[in-house]
């Protein structure tokens, strides 16, 4: 397989191993404030998701590449690592946006439709996840983090 598919299914793996830990703490979370008004929920909801996102993520990424940027010196690529940081944020940045409009507007409605939080949480989640996915791979395309030539 080539490096580049390699690297893709390693940087999607990451991010889905991510998006379970996340989903289980946001789901939870969710049923605990029940009691908050829809928006709230929906809100401190997402919070707790982009925490436990964003805390498992990075450490998956960081065990993934962290022999990727040393040099046969010992040192540090320190331009390869700022040009591949400035291209992952700017794919995960807007694929973000994206995510978490879509999962609050959608939470909130499932919310306001009446079903339990913990299932509109779940419910959202997923098919934000899916949105993510799609805009990400895409941007990871676009912004060639690995080397893609197209």
């Amino acid at each position: 397989m080539p490096g580049k598919h390699r690297e893709y299914l390693k940087l999607n793996k990451n991010i889905l191993a991510a998006f379970a830990a996340s989903l289980a703490a946001s789901a939870a979370f969710a049923q605990l404030i029940s009691d908050q008004a829809d928006y709230l929920n929906a809100t401190y909801t997402l919070l707790v998701d982009h925490l436990a996102y964003f805390s498992a993520f990075g450490g998956l990424y960081y065990l993934s590449n962290r022999k990727k940027y040393l040099l046969e010196t010992g040192g540090t690529d320190s331009a390869g690592l700022r040009r591949d940081l400035l291209k992952i944020i700017t794919s995960l940045g807007v694929s973000e946006a994206v995510y978490t409009a879509v999962r609050w507007l959608l939470q909130y409605h499932l919310l306001t439709a009446g079903h339990d939080p913990y299932l509109a949480s779940a419910v959202s989640q997923g098919i934000s996840i899916a949105v993510y996915m799609v805009v990400m791979n895409l941007g990871v395309k676009m912004t060639r983090l690995y080397g893609d030539g197209s």
